[in-house]
C-alpha cells in the first residue's frame, strides 16, 4: 500500500493514568512483558504495507522518542519515506498540548503536504489490537467514500469507560451499505452497539481541505466539528469497515491492570499475538532464570529476570529481580524492578526501576491496584 501513508495522534497525559503518564505520553506505557501501547498501531500500519508514517507527539514524548528511535524495528528507517516524529510546538500557553486533533494536524500542514501518498489513516495510540487495515483501505477505494471509518460491534450498555475530559467515545449507526448515517459522541446511553475506533482514512487533499476549513471556522474535535455534521448532512459519503478480533482501549489504571492480566489468558493471548507479529524495540537479554526453590505460576515473565521467589498469576518486564521468600501474586512489575527477600505484593503495578526492600508489604484490592511510579525504592 505506497499509496497510503499513516498519521498516529499520540494522546494527552491523563490523570485517569496517573503515575503512568507522568513522565511518558500514553502511547509509551509498557504493556505484556516487553512492548508499548504504540507498538501495536506501528505494526498493524506496517503489517498493512503502510511506509510514511507520522507521530504526532504532545508533552512528555521523550520516552516515546527513545523507543521509536529511527523506526528500525518497524522497517521505518527508509532513505524515501519511513517514521517521522512530529514534537509539539511549545509556546507559553499551551504547555505542549493540543487541543484535539484538528489543531494538531494543522500544526503539521508541511508534513501532510510533502508527502505524496493519495490516502491518510488517522489513528489514535491508546488502543491494542493486531488487525490489518487492508479490507478498510479496499473498501474505501471500491466504493468511492470520502472517508471511512472503523468500528467494532460492543455491548453498548456494559461497556466501561473513562469519564475523562480528554477520553471521547463515538457510538455510528451503520446501514446495511455500510453507510455512517449517524453519530452519537459521549452518550450517556447509546443508541447503537458500533463502536467508533478513531481510525479513519481520508485521501490526504481532502484531509487538508476539511481541516483549514474547520480551523477557519474555530473548530477543534475532528469527530464532533468535523465528521458528525458532514455525516447528518450527507455532504460527504461516510462509509463504515467492521473490525473483528480483540480490541482493548487503555483509559485508566483499572483498563491498563486488566488487559495485563487478562494476557494470563492462553486464549487471548492467542487472538492478540497469533494473527500477525507485533515488533517493538529490542533488548538484548539472556533467557530468565530461575533458580532453586522458585515458585511460578500463570504467569508472563520475560527474558533477563531473575525468580528465587514465589510468582503468581502476574507479568514481569525484563531484567526484574525477584528475591528468595518473596511473594508476588496479580501484580505487573515493570522493566528492572528489584524485589527483595521476603516481600509481599498482591494487585500492584510497579513502574520501572522500582525496589521494594526485604519484608515490604503491599497488598490492595483487585479493583484498585496500587500503583507506584518510576525509580522509587520502598
Amino acid at each position: 500500500m505506497n499509496d497510503v501513508m499513516g498519521i498516529v495522534y499520540t494522546s494527552k497525559d491523563d490523570l485517569t493514568l496517573r503515575e503512568l503518564t507522568s513522565q511518558r505520553a500514553v502511547a509509551a506505557i509498557p504493556v505484556a512483558g516487553r512492548y508499548r501501547i504504540i507498538d501495536f498501531t506501528l505494526s498493524n500500519l506496517v503489517n498493512s504495507g503502510v511506509r510514511n508514517v507520522g507521530i504526532i507527539a504532545q508533552k512528555n514524548y521523550h520516552s516515546l522518542m527513545d523507543h521509536l528511535g529511527s523506526g528500525k524495528e518497524w522497517d521505518l528507517h527508509t532513505r524515501n519515506n519511513g517514521l517521522f516524529i512530529l514534537p509539539p510546538f511549545l509556546t507559553r500557553e499551551n504547555g505542549g498540548e493540543y487541543s484535539g486533533l484538528v489543531e494538531a494536524l494543522r500544526a503539521n500542514f508541511d508534513y501532510l503536504r510533502r508527502s505524496q501518498q493519495k490516502y491518510a489513516i488517522l489513528t489514535n495510540s491508546d488502543y491494542i489490537m493486531n488487525a490489518s487495515f487492508e479490507p478498510m483501505i479496499r473498501q474505501h477505494i471500491d466504493t468511492g467514500a470520502d472517508i471511512t471509518m472503523m468500528y467494532k460491534k460492543v455491548s453498548a450498555t456494559n461497556i466501561e469507560f473513562s469519564r475523562s475530559q480528554h477520553s471521547e467515545h463515538t457510538f455510528i449507526d451503520v446501514d446495511e451499505d455500510n453507510v455512517v448515517r449517524d453519530m452519537e459522541i459521549n452518550p450517556n446511553a447509546a443508541n447503537y452497539d458500533n463502536l467508533a475506533l478513531d481510525i479513519v482514512i481520508v485521501k490526504r487533499t481532502l484531509l487538508i481541505h476539511l481541516i483549514d476549513q474547520a480551523v477557519a471556522h474555530g473548530a477543534k474535535s475532528f469527530n464532533d466539528d468535523i465528521l458528525r455534521p458532514f455525516i447528518r448532512s450527507g455532504s460527504l459519503k461516510v462509509m463504515a469497515c467492521r473490525m473483528d478480533g480483540y480490541y482493548s482501549r487503555i483509559e485508566t489504571i483499572k483498563h491498563y491492570f486488566r488487559f495485563n492480566l487478562d494476557l494470563l489468558n492462553y486464549d487471548v493471548r492467542r487472538e492478540l499475538f497469533g494473527t500477525m507479529p507485533i515488533y517493538t524495540k529490542t533488548r538484548d537479554e539472556v533467557p530468565a532464570v530461575y533458580r532453586a526453590g522458585a515458585q511460578v505460576r500463570n504467569s508472563l515473565v520475560a527474558d533477563g529476570c531473575i525468580i528465587e521467589g514465589n510468582v503468581e498469576n502476574s507479568v514481569l518486564f525484563r531484567g526484574v529481580h525477584v528475591a528468595r521468600g518473596a511473594n508476588i501474586k496479580n501484580s505487573i512489575i515493570m522493566q528492572d524492578g528489584s524485589i527483595e527477600e521476603f516481600v509481599e505484593l498482591e494487585n500492584v503495578i510497579l513502574d520501572k526501576d522500582v525496589t521494594v526492600r526485604s519484608h515490604g508489604r503491599l497488598i490492595a484490592p483487585s479493583q484498585y491496584p496500587i500503583v507506584i511510579g518510576k525509580n522509587v525504592t520502598l
